[in-house]
C-alpha cells in the first residue's frame, strides 16, 4: 500500500443506532474501493467488519472495527461503530480520531434513540456530520418523514443533497442535488446511469437546490453576495459552501443510500473524497497544558492511542492517529504517560479482520502497531525530540449498571481478575475490582447487554465459568446525637492475662463544630467481658479535657476525629493507638449492618489497667466494644448513595416512565425536551436498563452519577438490621 499523504487522507467514523446497515455499509465501502472483490453480508456471517465470534453468533456490532478503503486517489480511514447504547464507549473513541461523521438512519424508523444518543457525542466532540438516509427499498420507508424527524431533533442545518425519485420496493433512483443529476442504479450490483432529470422531477429538484444552495451559502460571506447576486452558485461554489458549511457544523447534508444492494455508496465515496476535511484542515488537538498540535508532517511525531484489542495471532494491538510528524517501523518513541520508552516494532493498517503491513504512517493517519510494553487506551506517544506533550484523554461515561461476579471454581479466582483487567484495557468502560466493603468482586457498565457481553467473553475466550450475583449496596452508617459507653475486657485463662477497660464518647461529626469540653448525658455503668452486666443508665455531666487529636479522613468518604482526654495515667499513652485501632476496625465493619461508617467524633476520656495483664490487645477490644455500644445508643441511621439519573425518552413513553420511577423513590428534579432528570437511591435501579427497555419499547436511554449519600426510610432502616442480625446468626 503506497504511502498517503496529509492531504489524500479522509477519518471518518459509521455512527447511528443498531439495525442501520452501517456494517453493510463498511461491506460496500470496502468493495467500491477494491480492497475487497467480493461483499459479505451480516445475515451471512462474513463481513470483514463483524468478525469476532460474539458478533456472529449475534449478527450485530460488538465492537468498533477500524477499516480503510482507496478511492479518487485517497485514503479513507474509516470506522464501523456497535449501535447499541450499550458499547457508547467504542463510539466515543472513534469520534475522538476522525474528523467527519457519517450518521446512518434507517429510512423505516426515521430519528431512533440510537440516533439522539451519537447525534449528543458529535455535538461535544464538535465533529462535522453527513446523514446516509438507508434502507430506502423497504415498503415501509419514509424518506419525508425521516427528514421532517431530522430537522425536528437537529436543527434546520439539515440540508438534503439528494432525494429518491422512488423509494419503497423498487427503488433505484436518486436526484442529486450538487451535480442535479440522476442516478439510475442497475438491479444488480454495478456502477449507476447519470442521467439528466426527468422533467416530472426538475420543479422539485429546482426547489430543493434553491433550499441547499441558500443553505450553504449562508455559512460563507463571499457566496452570500454571489448568492444575492446571481439568484444561485456554481457547481464550484457549491462544492466550496458544502466543504465550509460541513466543517463548521453549519450544513449536514443528507445522502441517500440502499447499502443492501450498494446503490449510492459511490456517490457518498465521492462526496468524502471531495468535501470532506483532511486533517490538517481541522483545528489541532490538544495537550493536556493547553499546546495545540497542528497536522503537520514536519513537527515531532505524535501519535494518541485511542483504541485497544488482542487479537489471536498478533497478542495485543494499539490502534493510533499520528496528530503530527512520521513514524517508521523500528523507531523509538516515548510514552509520555509513563516516561518510558516504547519501540515501534511493526506498522499495520487495518481492515477488519484483515491487516496490511506499511513501513511508514504520516501525520492525520490511522494506524496500528503491536507488542507495546505499557501502552494502552489514552496513551501518547512522542518522540524523543517532545517527550512531554500528553494529549488529552478520552473522556468515558461513568457506569450505569452494576453486578457482583465470582467464579464457579473457587481455584479460577485470581484469572478471573486477570481476565477483567485484559477487557478493561479493549474496553475502558468496564470497571471492575474486588470491594472490601462488600467482599464481592463488583462490575460496572455501561448495561445489562454489555455486561452480559463481558460474561460470555471470559466464559467463552477465557474458558473460566463464572456467575454472576446481586451486588450489595454500600451503605452508610453514622450516628445522630451523643452517647457513652464503657467496656471492660477481662480474660484470665493460666499465664499472662488481659485487661483494658475503655471509657468514651462518640458523637456526630460537622466541619467547624467547636472542640470538646462537656457533655450531659446518660452514662452506662461498666459492662464486663467476664460476667456481661446488663447494662444500666444513669444521667451525668461529663468534662473532657483535650490532650490529644486525630483528624482521619476515611477513604469511603467522611470523616473519624479522635480525642485523647486521659487524665491522671489512666490509660499508659502506648494503649492509645491500639484503642484507635479497635474503633477503626468497628468503623470498617459498622456495627448496624457491617457497612463502612463515617463522620463520627471519638473521646477517650477514662479507664483502667493492669500492671501485668494489660496489652495493646486488650484495649484493642475493649475500644471496638466500647464504640460499637456507644453507637447503637446514639440513635444510629444507615446512609444510602443516592445518584443523579438523566433518561432521555420519547414523550409517548414519559408518563409511563416516571410511574416507575416513583415506584423506586425517585424524586423527579425536572422534565424538558424529552429528558426526565431524577434523584434515584442505587438499590432500586439494580436491572434498570432492562426495565427502561421494557418502558420504552427500547427507545430510552440514561446515564447515571453519584450524587450524594442520604438516610434510607425508617422501614428499610428496620429491614436492613433485619437480615444483617440473620447473617450475623447464620455465620
Amino acid at each position: 500500500m503506497k504511502v498517503y499523504q496529509t492531504k489524500d487522507i479522509r477519518n471518518i467514523v459509521l455512527i447511528g443506532g443498531a439495525k442501520t446497515g452501517k456494517t453493510t455499509l463498511s461491506e460496500c465501502m470496502l468493495f467500491e474501493g477494491g480492497v475487497i472483490k467480493r461483499r459479505g453480508y451480516v445475515d451471512e456471517k462474513n463481513t470483514v467488519s463483524d468478525y469476532r465470534e460474539i458478533e456472529l453468533e449475534r449478527q450485530n456490532s460488538v465492537y468498533s472495527s477500524v477499516l480503510y478503503t482507496e478511492y479518487s486517489n485517497k485514503k479513507i480511514n474509516f470506522i464501523d461503530t456497535p449501535g447499541f447504547d450499550d458499547f457508547i464507549g467504542e463510539v466515543m473513541s472513534s469520534l475522538r480520531v476522525v474528523d467527519t461523521a457519517v450518521m446512518v438512519v434507517n429510512a423505516q424508523n426515521g430519528v431512533e434513540v440510537g440516533t439522539e444518543v451519537t447525534w449528543k457525542y458529535t455535538i461535544k466532540s464538535n465533529t462535522p456530520v453527513i446523514f446516509a438516509i438507508n434502507h430506502l427499498e423497504h415498503e415501509n420507508s419514509n424518506f419525508d418523514e425521516t427528514i421532517t424527524q431530522l430537522k425536528q431533533h437537529f436543527g434546520g442545518s439539515v440540508t438534503i443533497a439528494q432525494y429518491p425519485v422512488n423509494p419503497g420496493l423498487g427503488f433505484d433512483a436518486v436526484i442529486d442535488l450538487i451535480k442535479m443529476k440522476m442516478y439510475k442504479f442497475p438491479d444488480k450490483e454495478g456502477k449507476p446511469e447519470i442521467l439528466d432529470i426527468p422533467d416530472e422531477e426538475k420543479s422539485r429538484a429546482e426547489q430543493l437546490q434553491s433550499v441547499m444552495v441558500e443553505d450553504l451559502a449562508a455559512n460563507d460571506e463571499e457566496l452570500m453576495e454571489k448568492y444575492f447576486e446571481n439568484g444561485t452558485l456554481t457547481e464550484d461554489e457549491i462544492q466550496k459552501g458544502l466543504r465550509i458549511g460541513l466543517k463548521n457544523r453549519g450544513l449536514f447534508p443528507v445522502f441517500c443510500i440502499n447499502a443492501k444492494q450498494n446503490m449510492g455508496v459511490g456517490r457518498l465515496l465521492e462526496f468524502i473524497c471531495n468535501n470532506v476535511p483532511a486533517p490538517d484542515e481541522m483545528p489541532g488537538v490538544k495537550t493536556k497544558d493547553g499546546k495545540e498540535l497542528t497536522c503537520k508532517v514536519s513537527d515531532p511525531a505524535s501519535a494518541f492511542v485511542y483504541k485497544t484489542t488482542i487479537e489471536s495471532h498478533l497478542g495485543e494491538v494499539s490502534f493510533f492517529k499520528l496528530y503530527a510528524g512520521e513514524i517508521t517501523e523500528g523507531m523509538d518513541m516515548i510514552n509520555a504517560n509513563t516516561n518510558t520508552k516504547e519501540r515501534i516494532s511493526q506498522l499495520f493498517v487495518f481492515a477488519g479482520k484483515n491487516r496490511e503491513k506499511v513501513d511508514k504512517i504520516v501525520a492525520g493517519d490511522l494506524g496500528a502497531t503491536i507488542k507495546l510494553k505499557n501502552s494502552h487506551t489514552n496513551t501518547t506517544l512522542n518522540s524523543t525530540r517532545n517527550p512531554d506533550d500528553i494529549i488529552e484523554p478520552i473522556e468515558f461515561p461513568d457506569p450505569k449498571f452494576r453486578i457482583a461476579v465470582k467464579a464457579i471454581n473457587q481455584a479460577d479466582d485470581e484469572k478471573l481478575g486477570v481476565a477483567l483487567n485484559e477487557l478493561r484495557k479493549m474496553d475502558p468502560t468496564i470497571i471492575a475490582g474486588y470491594s472490601k466493603e462488600l467482599k464481592q468482586m463488583i462490575v460496572q457498565g455501561q448495561g445489562e447487554l454489555h455486561l452480559n457481553i463481558t460474561k460470555w467473553h471470559i466464559e467463552n475466550i477465557d474458558k473460566i465459568p463464572i456467575e454472576f450475583i446481586t451486588p450489595k449496596i454500600p451503605y452508610r452508617e453514622t450516628i445522630t446525637k451523643p452517647s457513652q459507653a464503657n467496656y471492660l475486657h477481662k480474660k484470665q485463662s493460666g499465664g499472662a492475662g488481659q485487661y483494658g477497660q475503655v471509657y468514651m464518647i462518640i458523637e456526630p461529626y460537622e466541619e467547624g463544630m467547636p472542640e470538646p469540653s462537656k457533655y450531659k448525658l446518660k452514662q452506662m455503668l461498666s459492662m464486663s467481658s467476664v460476667n456481661a452486666l446488663s447494662i444500666l443508665k444513669k444521667d451525668s455531666e461529663i468534662s473532657v479535657n483535650v490532650r490529644k487529636k486525630e483528624e482521619i479522613d476515611l477513604e469511603w468518604g467522611g470523616k473519624l476525629i479522635f480525642y485523647s482526654c486521659i487524665v491522671g495515667g489512666a490509660i499508659d499513652a502506648r494503649f492509645l493507638p491500639a484503642i484507635l485501632k479497635g474503633v477503626m476496625e468497628r468503623i470498617e465493619e459498622g456495627p448496624l449492618t457491617g457497612s463502612y461508617a463515617r463522620d463520627i467524633r471519638v473521646c477517650v476520656y477514662d479507664g483502667k489497667m493492669h500492671q501485668v495483664d494489660s496489652n495493646e490487645i486488650s484495649f484493642k477490644l475493649a475500644g471496638k466494644t466500647a464504640f460499637s455500644m456507644a453507637f447503637k445508643e446514639a440513635a444510629p441511621k444507615i446512609l444510602e448513595p443516592i445518584y443523579d439519573i438523566e433518561i432521555v425518552v420519547p414523550e409517548d413513553k414519559m408518563g409511563s416512565v416516571m410511574t416507575d420511577l416513583q415506584g423506586r423513590r425517585a424524586i423527579i428534579m425536572g422534565m424538558e425536551g424529552g429528558v426526565i432528570k431524577a434523584r434515584v437511591p442505587l438499590a432500586e435501579v439494580g436491572r434498570y436498563s432492562t426495565a427502561l427497555s421494557s418502558l420504552s419499547s427500547g427507545r430510552a436511554t440514561y446515564s447515571m452519577k453519584f450524587a450524594e449519600y442520604a438516610q434510607v426510610p425508617p422501614d428499610i432502616q428496620d429491614k436492613l438490621l433485619k437480615a444483617y442480625e440473620g447473617q450475623e446468626e447464620e455465620e
